[in-house]
C-alpha cells in the first residue's frame, strides 16, 4: 500500500519511517496532532525500482564523494516523474482533507527519529504546498533522502546505504501563531524535572533553523520557574507560494510568545507525550488561535544522564574547611565511602558536634568539615581565646574573614551538648584503656574478616558478616581513633605552645620530634619500612601485610589499594631513597642537641618537660596507629563491597549505593539500583571538576565555580568581599630550616617521579600516599595544612623545612623556579622565575 491514513496501525518504522510512526503514534494516543496522510516506503521502493534508478544511486554513492553523488542523485530525481497510480493515491488523499487544504510535505527515513541517532534536518521538508505542485514536493523529498549530510552520517553511524528508504508524511499547514520546540528534559543539565520549551512568532521553521533566538520557558513541578524572553528579529510566514523570512514588528520582538499558563498546558502536553513513549522527548509545536497542535516528536538524542545534587553547602551559612581529615580524602567520593565516612565521623568525632547541626558536609562529591560549629562551640563554653588551637588543627583563617555562628543562644548550645560531653568522657576513659589491646590485635583481626568478606559464599552470609561483624568492628575501630585523639586533652597544642615559649620556635619543633623513635609513627611507616625491606629486616609479605592499606585515596572504597597492586612493592623500592636514615639520624642529633641545651637553660624543669614531650610523641603514635587500623578496616570494606558486586551480579555499580542500600540488596531489595546511573554521572560530573577551595563560606555551586575563570582555589564566600589573593606566599611554619631549591609543583602523588632530589616539593596538600617523596624533597610547601597536619608531623621528624597552609602557594609559583623556604618564619621567596 502506498498511502495511509496519518493514524494508522499500519504505520510503523518500516511503513511510514520514523516520523510518519510517531505522529501515527501520537494521532492514535488522542494528542492534537493536525490532519493528514503517509505516503509509505513501498512507494519509494517502488520509484527507485523503475529504469535501474536504484542501481544508479548506488554508482554515485560508491564512485563519488558525499557532495558529488548528492548533485548526481537530485539530477536522476527530477528527471523522472511519479508513477500514474501513485500521483492518483496522493491527489486523491489530499483532497480528503478538504478543498485544495495547504500542506507540509515532510520526509521520514526509516534510519530517522530514533533513540540512539538523530538524523533531525538530514532530509527536507516543503511548507505551504498545494494542488499539481504536490507530486513533485514528494519527489524532491524522496531524492533528499541522498543530501551530502545524510550520506556522510549514515557511513559514520555504519547505516547500510542500500537498505534505507524514505516515507514521506503529508500534513495540513497550520498557519501558527506561534511555534517552537518542547525538550521534556533540559537538554543541556539532562535534569527530568524541566521542561523547556522555546518559543517564536509565526511558523516554527525559524526556531528549528536557528534564524532567530526564541524565548526559553522552563516549566517544572506544574509551574513556570524560569522564563528569559529573547529580543525575536525573524518568523518564519506562509505566503501564497510557498514560506518566507520576514521581521517580527518592533512591537512583538521582546514581548512574551507564551503566557504562564499556555506554557503549563504545553508542558503537560510534553508530559503526556514522554508518558506515551516512556523517554524524554524533543517536541515540535504550534499555537494557532490559542490551540496548541503538535508537529512532530522525537526521543532527545545525546541527553545528559540525571544527576543528583551533592552540596550541604545549601543549608544554614556556615564556614567549611577542606584541610586536616579532608586531606586524608581528598577525592571525589562515591556515595558508598560517603556513607562509610558518616559512620567514621559519627563514631570518631561526636565530641566536636553540637546535635541538630551537621558536623561534616558532602559538597559536590569532596568532604568538608563545619568549622563554624567549632567556633560556635568554642564561643558558648567561653574558650573564644583559644581558637588559636583550632589553628593548630586546621589552618589559620585569611585576615578580616568572620566566622558565621550557628544560630542558637550559647545556653542553648551548652544544654545540647553537655550530655554528649559526658558521655564522651566516659567512653574516651573506657576505651584509653583498651587502647594497647586492640592494637596489638588490630591487624590481625581485620585481615581475618577481608578474608570472610571475600570467601563470602551467599549474599545472605555476607549482609550477615556486615550486621554482625563488619560493621561492629569498623564502630570500634572509629571509637578507638577517637579515643587515642582525645587522651590528655588538649596536649597536642598546648605542649607544643608551651616549649615554644620557653625554648623558641626551632628549638621546640626539633625536641617534639622523635614520635618515631619511642615506636613506629604510622605516617613515616612506609618508608621506614622499605628501609627494612631494602636491607633483608622484614620480607616483601611482611611489607604488605603491614603497608598495603595505605596510599593516597585509602578511604576511597571504589579505590584498589596498593596492596592489590603485584608491581607495588618494586615501584616503592625503585622510587625509594637512602636519605631516610640520614634524615633521621640527623634529626635525632639535633633534638638531643636541643634538649641540652633546654636543661641547661632550665635544670628545674626538664624532667617535666620531658615527660610532657613524652606524652605528646605517645598520643601522637596512638592516634596515627589508630587512624592507620582504621583505614585498614576501610580495605575490609572494599573487599565486603566487591564481593557484593559479584555475589548479586552488579558489579561496581555498588559503590554508588550506600552500604545500607548495598545490604538490601544482598537481602534480595534492588529498589535502590535504579538510582545507580544518576549517582554515577553525578560523581563523573564533580569528579571532572578542578578541586575547590579549601575554605567554603555560604552557599556554594561547583559548577559554576569550575566555570568562572576568576575562580579561586583558597576560599569561596558566598557574601562576598574575600581579600585578594596576596603577592607573597607565607603560611604554618611546619617544620624549622632554610633552603634554597627548585620548586616542583606536583599536583598529584602519581606524578611524584617529577621531583628529583634537593628540589622542593610543592603541592595542594599530602597525605601518607605522599610520604615516599619527602626524602627526595630539600622542603616542603603546601597550600592546606597546619602544625598537626601530615605534611608538618612528616616533615618535622624527618627535619625537612615545611611551610603549611600557605592558600596560595600553587598559585603564586611556578613549576621551575628558584625559591628560598624558611620553615621558621614561614615564607617562601621567589629568587628566580
Amino acid at each position: 500500500m502506498r498511502v495511509l491514513p496519518l493514524d494508522s496501525d499500519a504505520a510503523d518504522l518500516a511503513v511510514a519511517g520514523g516520523k510518519g510512526a510517531s505522529l501515527a503514534r501520537l494521532s492514535r494516543a488522542g494528542l492534537p496532532v493536525p490532519g493528514g496522510f503517509h505516503l509509505t516506503t513501498a512507494a519509494y521502493r517502488d520509484f527507485v525500482a523503475r529504469d535501474g534508478l536504484q542501481d544508479e544511486i548506488m554508482k554515485a554513492v560508491a564512485e563519488a564523494a558525499p557532495e558529488e553523488a548528492a548533485r548526481r542523485i537530485a539530477g536522476l530525481f527530477a528527471a523522472r516523474e511519479l508513477p500514474d497510480e501513485t500521483a492518483g493515491e496522493i491527489r486523491r488523499a489530499h483532497a480528503a482533507l478538504g478543498p485544495d487544504v495547504p500542506v507540509a510535505v515532510r520526509s521520514s527515513a526509516t534510519a530517522e527519529d530514533l533513540p540512539e541517532m538523530s538524523f533531525a534536518g538530514q532530509q527536507d521538508t516543503y511548507l505551504n504546498i498545494r494542488g499539481e505542485a504536490l507530486p513533485d514536493a514528494v519527489k524532491r523529498c524522496w531524492a533528499s533522502l541522498w543530501t551530502a549530510r545524510a550520506i556522510a552520517y549514515r557511513a559514520h553511524h555504519r547505516v547500510p546505504q542500500g537498505e534505507v528508504a524514505l516515507a514521506v508524511v503529508v500534513q495540513e499547514l497550520v498557519d501558527a501563531d506561534a511555534a517552537g520546540v518542547l525538550f521534556t528534559a533540559d537538554p543541556v543539565s539532562g535534569a527530568r524535572d524541566r521542561l523547556v520549551i522555546n518559543a517564536s512568532w509565526g511558523l516554527g521553521e525559524a526556531v528549528v533553523g536557528g534564524q532567530v533566538t526564541p524565548d526559553t520557558v522552563v516549566v517544572s513541578g506544574g509551574r513556570v520557574v524560569d522564563e528569559r524572553v529573547a529580543d525575536k528579529t525573524v518568523m518564519t510566514v506562509r505566503t501564497p507560494d510557498g514560506t518566507r523570512e520576514e521581521p517580527v514588528p518592533a512591537d512583538r520582538r521582546r514581548t512574551p510568545v507564551l503566557d504562564a499558563a499556555q506554557a503549563v498546558r504545553l508542558a503537560a502536553l510534553g508530559t503526556e507525550i514522554q508518558r506515551l513513549y516512556g523517554m524524554p522527548m524533543d517536541i515540535e509545536w504550534a499555537l494557532r488561535d490559542g490551540r496548541l497542535l503538535i508537529l512532530q516528536a522525537r526521543p532527545i538524542t545525546g541527553l545528559r544522564q540525571p544527576v543528583e545534587e551533592w552540596n550541604d553547602s545549601l543549608g544554614d551559612m556556615c564556614l567549611w574547611t577542606a584541610a586536616n581529615l579532608g586531606e586524608a580524602i581528598p577525592d571525589v567520593m562515591t556515595p558508598c565511602t560517603w556513607s562509610l565516612v558518616q559512620i567514621f565521623i559519627r563514631e570518631a568525632m561526636s565530641a566536636s558536634s553540637i546535635p541538630g547541626f551537621a558536623l561534616v558536609g558532602n559538597i559536590g562529591g569532596r568532604f568538608y568539615m563545619n568549622l563554624s560549629v567549632a567556633y560556635t562551640l568554642a564561643r558558648a563554653v567561653g574558650a573564644g581565646g583559644r581558637l588559636g588551637a583550632i589553628e593548630q588543627v586546621f589552618g589559620r583563617l585569611p585576615a578580616g574573614l568572620e566566622v558565621p555562628l550557628l544560630p542558637g543562644s550559647r545556653w542553648r548550645i551548652i544544654r545540647a551538648v553537655v550530655p554528649t560531653a559526658v558521655r564522651l568522657r566516659r567512653r574516651v576513659r573506657a576505651n584509653t584503656r583498651r587502647l594497647p589491646a586492640f592494637a596489638a590485635t588490630a591487624r590481625e583481626r581485620c585481615e581475618r574478616l577481608k578474608a570472610r568478606a571475600e570467601g563470602a559464599g551467599s549474599a545472605g552470609e555476607l549482609a550477615g558478616l556486615w550486621e554482625a561483624e563488619l560493621l561492629p568492628y569498623l564502630v570500634e575501630a572509629c571509637q578507638m581513633l577517637e579515643a587515642a585523639g582525645r587522651q590528655g586533652g588538649s596536649s597536642l597544642v598546648m605542649t607544643r605552645e608551651r616549649l615554644a615559649k620557653l625554648a623558641g620556635e626551632v628549638a621546640a619543633e626539633a625536641m617534639l620530634t622523635g614520635a618515631n623513635a619511642g615506636g613506629e609513627l604510622a605516617s613515616l611507616g612506609p618508608i621506614v619500612g622499605l628501609g627494612k625491606l631494602a636491607a633483608g629486616e622484614i620480607d616483601r609479605d611482611a611489607f604488605a601485610r603491614m603497608y598495603g592499606h595505605r596510599g593516597p585515596h585509602e578511604f576511597e572504597v571504589s579505590t584498589p589499594r596498593p596492596g592489590e597492586d603485584p608491581a607495588w612493592i618494586d615501584a616503592q623500592l625503585a622510587g625509594a631513597h637512602e636519605r631516610t636514615d640520614t634524615l633521621l639520624n640527623r634529626q635525632r642529633e639535633a633534638r638531643e642537641a636541643a634538649w641540652a641545651r633546654f636543661a641547661q637553660r632550665y635544670p628545674g624543669k626538664v624532667d617535666r618537660m620531658r615527660e610532657q614531650v613524652r606524652r605528646w610523641n605517645a598520643i601522637v603514635r596512638d592516634r596515627e596507629t589508630t587512624r592507620s587500623e582504621v583505614v585498614r578496616v576501610f580495605w575490609a570494606l572494599r573487599a565486603f563491597v566487591l564481593r557484593a558486586g559479584e555475589l548479586t551480579g552488579h558489579g561496581d555499580d555498588l559503590f554508588f549505593l550506600s552500604v545500607q542500600e548495598i545490604v538490601d540488596v544482598l537481602r534480595g531489595h534492588a529498589d535502590a539500583l535504579d538510582r545507580v546511573p544518576a549517582r554515577r554521572a553525578t560523581y563523573e560530573l564533580y569528579a571532572g571538576l578542578p578541586a575547590y577551595p579549601t575554605l567554603i563560606v555560604g552557599a556554594f555551586d561547583p559548577v559554576r565555580w569550575a566555570a568562572d575563570p576568576d575562580r579561586r582555589g583558597d576560599i569561596f564566600d558566598a557574601r562576598g568581599g574575600s581579600a585578594p589573593i596576596g603577592d607573597t606566599v607565607s603560611g604554618f611554619p611546619g617544620a624549622p630550616g632554610v633552603v634554597e631549591g627548585v620548586a616542583r609543583i606536583i599536583e598529584r602523588p602519581e606524578d611524584g617521579d617529577r621531583l628529583k632530589p634537593g628540589e622542593i616539593l610543592v603541592t595542594t596538600l599530602t597525605n601518607i600516599g605522599w610520604t615516599p617523596m619527602f626524602p627526595r624533597a630539600a622542603a616542603v610547601v603546601t597550600d592546606m595544612g597546619a602544625p598537626l597536619s601530615h605534611a608538618s608531623i612528616v616533615a618535622r621528624e624527618l627535619g625537612i623545612p615545611a611551610v603549611v597552609g600557605t592558600g596560595n602557594a600553587t598559585v603564586r609559583l611556578r613549576d621551575g623556579d628558584r625559591v628560598r623556604v624558611d620553615g621558621e618564619r614561614g615564607t617562601v621567596e621567589v629568587l628566580e622565575s
